[in-house]
């Protein structure tokens, strides 16, 4: 699997991970990016497959918003608690939730190593409150409570290459990795072009050359992402700029 090759040889996205406390006593970590790549990050998060996918869900062109990999790894990997991206990227200047994510696992994910958990159609019930949890930014945990009730959950267990999309308010959480596995995922957000922030310093649209599937295929690149910012790219998740040094 070329995406789980470049990940793992890739010193500089390695060296740019950093931890976010999940308020259950350990920490997640992630390494975030905005620009798109020429390795196989960036066919993929450019591809008809992907962004293409998006642009018929979201019913508009949509553009690299940024991209992150979330590393679970075995037996210390920190939990996400439950939210919405647009919890926070509100917070950015997104004035609508036209936006989403895709979900790309690098390794198999089960309830075992900490998969994606979400409340299926939690999305139609709008933008909920967030308050900080440990580093992170968590969804009122009452009004959790009653839409996991009222709609159920879903653990979504995947295998590696396996996508989920889902929209910008979908309620969802990952557990703690407790086994003797890892559980690393690629994850790439888009937003639309009519949806560009209103705030100056975050990502702007700026149109995707969009490649064909084979493109995916074809690509031989393991080159590092030069593109990586060594700073912590406090626009994806605004509560943690407002964390203590």
């Amino acid at each position: 699997m070329l995406l789980r090759q470049t990940v793992e040889n890739d010193a500089d996205l390695l060296s740019s991970c950093y931890g976010r406390q999940d308020g259950e006593g350990r920490s997640a970590k992630i390494a975030l990016w905005e620009e798109l790549a020429d390795d196989i990050t960036g066919v993929i998060a450019r591809s008809e497959k992907v962004a293409g996918t998006f642009q018929k869900l979201l019913k508009d062109e949509v553009y690299h918003y940024h991209a992150k990999l979330i590393m679970k790894d075995a037996k210390t990997g920190g939990a996400h608690t439950w939210h919405q991206d647009y919890g926070y990227w509100y917070k950015n200047g997104c004035l609508f939730p036209d936006m989403g994510t895709v979900f790309i696992p690098i390794d198999d994910t089960d309830q075992g190593n900490g998969c994606l958990k979400v409340i299926p159609k939690s999305h139609k019930a709008g933008r909920i409150d967030h308050v900080r949890i440990g580093d992170q930014a968590g969804a009122d945990k009452d009004r959790v409570s009653y839409l996991q009730q009222k709609l159920g959950l879903c653990h979504v267990e995947m295998n590696a290459g396996d996508a989920l999309f889902f929209h910008s308010n979908i309620l969802h959480r990952s557990d703690q990795n407790h086994s003797d596995r890892r559980r690393w995922a690629y994850l790439i957000a888009y937003n639309t072009k009519n949806n560009d922030p209103v705030i100056d310093h975050h990502p702007k649209y700026k149109p995707i050359n969009m490649l064909p599937n084979s493109a995916i295929q074809d690509c031989k690149s393991k080159t590092c992402l030069k593109e990586i910012q060594s700073n912590r790219n406090v626009y994806a998740d605004p509560v943690e700029a407002s964390a203590p040094s």
